[in-house]
């Protein structure tokens, strides 16, 4: 049994959430790694929303600021043949697992060297070769997903197991049930790890869930839970470690409860009129990034030189890589249509339709077509128009309008930089959080 003063205490809207996880930090270079990468997403993220602001990026953009603890405690003791998959807030995901930051940068442009050639965005980031399976847009969708590839695993008799991350939200969703249903049935290697920040979107966990002790909330259907302090990098990649053990070993699915917190909106979009900034303020005390940075001094394993050559190497990393996104030539329009759909040449069919000139033709046939000069032209004319629309928006209706409005997020994105840590979100957010509660009313 664990001293008093060995266990650590989070308040919870299911109660205080004692543990022993993380007591001991790991070794002196493993801890070393795990701050770098936390700060690199955490400056990532910072540059991404940054890029977004200018238009530089476009789709919908999901940051996970506040959240490196999770991400990185568990990718850190995943094999290299373990399967992850997560949701749309997932550019820390691939970086952790080993992606190209500047591959990351260039899809969120749309740039033809992205990690899906600029088809993806924000939220369908993926890397195959790195069996990270991507972000995924739809909320629960992920789920089934992860089942088959666990299934694929135990078919072909490999000791791979697969990682699931999703959203407190997600656990609402009917796949949810079928999921962990099927996973116990056919005792699948699975860990599912719900990363709990506490809202669905807008919605707080005690207004979406009847439950709010999610690691219960699978028992019925025979898969156990644990819940762990997402916010400390050194509890969950001890935590995670034990429950991949039992998927490799036992190969039974099992769950992970993360408390982690979002320091920004759900997406760019978001006013973020549903929670007070003294909330936003009582989590960033406990950041994940400057708390295990002053465990680490403490234990004498870096000093206050070490930890800002990080910061500086980092810095150094996330610019490059927006200059490498920047320089990314844009996919070609001819090749609008491929890789859509797996066809051969005895069964051809109208899978897509290109309307985009007077004659309609099968959008298979795109790059033939484009041998037109007439229909190159048509194409070339429509982007424009799109390409200008999209710059005088702001991006895809979520971004600012003018130059104006991108000025405040700059100015407080640039306060933020003196810190790995950073703040409650940027001007905009906080008047809104001044009109007080209303978007889930």
């Amino acid at each position: 049994m664990a001293d008093e003063e060995d266990k650590s205490e989070v308040r919870t809207p299911a109660g205080v959430l004692t543990s022993t996880r993380g007591r001991e930090l790991p070794d002196p270079d493993t801890s070393r790694e795990l701050l770098r990468q936390m700060a690199l997403i955490r400056r990532f993220e910072e540059e991404a929303g940054r890029q977004y602001q200018r238009a530089k990026a476009g789709g919908f953009l999901h940051l996970a600021i506040g959240e490196e603890a999770t991400i990185v405690g568990t990718t850190s003791v995943m094999e290299p043949d373990d399967y992850l998959i997560g949701t749309y807030r997932t550019h820390g995901h691939a970086i952790a697992r080993g992606t190209d930051p500047k591959n990351v940068m260039a899809e969120l442009f749309g740039r033809e060297d992205g990690t899906a050639r600029g088809r993806g965005g924000s939220m369908h980031i993926f890397d195959g070769d790195r069996r990270f399976m991507g972000g995924y847009g739809i909320v629960g969708g992920n789920l089934p997903i992860a089942a088959g590839l666990a299934l694929a695993s135990d078919y072909k008799g490999t000791d791979e197991v697969t990682v699931c991350m999703f959203g407190d939200g997600a656990s609402n969703t009917g796949n949810f049930g079928e999921t962990m249903n099927l996973a116990a049935l056919w005792s699948l290697p699975i860990v599912f790890l719900v990363e709990n920040n506490l809202y669905g979107m807008g919605t707080a966990i005690e207004r979406h869930s009847a439950v709010t002790d999610l690691s219960h909330k699978a028992e019925g259907l025979g898969v156990p839970g644990e819940r762990v302090d997402g916010m400390d990098v050194a509890a969950i990649r001890e935590c995670v470690a034990d429950h991949l053990e039992i998927a490799r070993r036992d190969r039974r699915p099992t769950l992970v409860e993360a408390f982690t917190y979002r320091y920004r909106g759900h997406s760019a979009a978001d006013p973020e009129v549903y929670r007070e900034k003294q909330e936003v303020e009582e989590w960033q005390r406990r950041d994940p990034i400057e708390s295990f940075a002053r465990r680490l001094i403490e234990a004498g394993t870096i000093s206050e030189d070490d930890l800002a050559a990080t910061r500086e190497a980092v810095e150094a990393q996330v610019l490059e890589a927006v200059e490498f996104a920047d320089a990314s030539p844009e996919p070609p329009l001819d090749s609008l249509y491929d890789n859509l759909y797996v066809f051969d040449g005895d069964h051809e069919g109208w899978y897509a339709v290109d309307e985009r000139t007077p004659d309609p033709f099968r959008g298979e046939r795109e790059r033939e077509a484009a041998e037109d000069e007439r229909i190159r032209e048509l194409h070339e004319a429509g982007a424009a128009y799109g390409g200008e629309n999209r710059r005088s928006s702001g991006g895809s209706g979520e971004g600012p309008a003018t130059e104006a409005e991108v000025r405040p997020t700059d100015e407080a994105q640039e306060q933020e930089e003196d810190s790995i840590d950073a703040p409650a979100g940027d001007e905009q957010a906080e008047a809104s959080r001044q009109q007080g509660p209303g978007g889930v009313e």
